[in-house]
C-alpha cells in the first residue's frame, strides 16, 4: 500500500511538471534590438535562402532577441554604406518602437555601424566590430599600390566587381550603387586613418593597443576576430583565404590583421576562425571545436547584462 502511495505521488509530480508552460529562453533578449551589417561583398540573404550571418539570426531570436538584417551596397566607400546603414537604423526604430539599436557589423560593416554610431550618436547603443580592419588591410593596399589610377587594369577590376556587386544585390533582392575603386581605398591603410581621424571613438592610439570602451552618450564598444586563416579542409574558401593571408606580416584571419581588428573592448583577437568563420560561413564549415554562434550569442548576453 505505501508503494502505491509513493508511485502515485510521484506521478502526479511528474505530471504537474508536465503541465507547466515552457520557461521563454531570454538568453539574448536585450533591451534594444540587434542590428547586424555585412561586410564587403556581402549581402542579407540570398534567394532568400543562404543567409550571409549564417545561423545566427534564428540563434539569437531563439534567445529572445529582435534582431534585423540590414543590406548596404557590396562595393563602396564607408560613407555611402555607412549612409545606406543609417536610413535601415531609422527604418528599424520605427517599425520596433525602441530608442535605441545595438549594432555589430562584419569586415567593413564595422566601419559602417562605426560611422552611424557617430554621426547618429542618439540611435546608438552599442558598436560591435567583428574582423573588420580599423587601421586597414594590407590586402587592400597592395592592390591599391599596385593599380595606377585610370589604368586599364583599375578599370577592369571596377568593373568585374562593381558587377559582382551588382548581381549579389539583384540575388538578394537590392539595387544600389556600387564603387569598387572607393571600396578599395576606403579600407586601405590611408582610408581608414582618415576615417578614423573623423571617427576616433573607439579606435586604439597606438599600432595593437586597446581603444576607449564607451564613448559619446554612454555607447559601448567591443571587438572580436580570428587568426587561423585555414581552419577546415572541407571549406573551398579556406584555400582562398589562407593564400590572401601571405600578404599579412602578422596573425590575421585571411583579410584582416590582428591589430587592425582591434576596437573598445576586445573580447577577443585570436579566435581559431578566419575571415568568413567569424559568420559561420561557409554554410557553417568553421573549426571543430568553435562555434560563431555561440560567441555572437555570448555577446548578446553579455550585452543584456549590461542593459543595453
Amino acid at each position: 500500500m505505501r508503494n502505491a502511495v509513493r508511485t502515485l505521488v510521484l506521478t502526479v509530480a511528474v505530471l504537474a511538471l508536465w503541465a507547466q508552460p515552457a520557461r521563454a529562453d531570454t538568453y539574448t533578449q536585450t533591451k534594444y534590438p540587434i542590428v547586424l551589417a555585412h561586410g564587403m561583398a556581402g549581402f542579407d540573404s540570398l534567394f532568400g535562402v543562404l543567409d550571409y550571418f549564417y545561423g545566427i539570426e534564428s540563434s539569437l531570436k531563439s534567445g529572445g532577441a529582435k534582431v534585423y538584417i540590414t543590406h548596404v551596397p557590396q562595393f563602396n566607400s564607408t560613407e555611402a554604406r555607412g549612409e545606406a546603414l543609417l536610413a535601415q537604423v531609422q527604418d528599424v526604430l520605427a517599425r520596433s518602437g525602441a530608442a535605441k539599436v545595438n549594432l555589430i557589423g562584419h569586415s567593413h560593416g564595422g566601419l559602417d555601424v562605426r560611422y552611424v554610431a557617430a554621426v547618429r550618436p542618439d540611435l546608438v547603443a552599442s558598436v560591435t566590430t567583428v574582423g573588420s580592419p580599423h587601421k586597414g588591410a594590407d590586402l587592400a593596399d597592395y592592390l591599391r599600390n599596385h593599380l595606377q589610377g585610370g589604368s586599364f587594369t583599375e578599370g577592369v577590376l571596377a568593373y568585374f566587381a562593381n558587377s559582382l556587386g551588382t548581381v549579389l544585390g539583384l540575388l538578394s533582392g537590392h539595387t544600389q550603387p556600387q564603387d569598387a575603386i572607393g571600396a578599395l581605398t576606403a579600407l586601405s591603410k590611408t582610408g581608414t586613418s582618415a576615417f578614423t581621424a573623423k571617427f576616433p571613438a573607439g579606435v586604439p592610439t597606438t599600432s595593437c593597443g586597446s581603444g576607449a570602451a564607451t564613448g559619446v552618450q554612454g555607447q559601448r564598444y567591443y571587438s572580436w576576430s580570428g587568426t587561423d586563416p585555414f581552419t577546415n579542409i572541407l571549406d573551398a574558401s579556406d584555400y582562398a583565404l589562407k593564400l590572401s593571408s601571405f600578404f599579412y606580416s602578422g596573425y590575421n584571419d585571411g583579410l584582416v590583421g590582428r591589430c587592425s581588428s582591434r576596437f573598445g573592448t576586445v573580447i577577443r583577437d585570436n579566435y581559431d576562425m578566419n575571415h568568413l568563420d567569424e559568420v559561420n560561413q561557409v554554410l557553417g564549415l568553421t573549426a571543430f571545436f568553435t562555434n560563431p554562434v555561440s560567441v555572437f550569442r555570448t555577446q548578446a548576453n553579455r550585452l543584456k547584462s549590461a542593459g543595453l
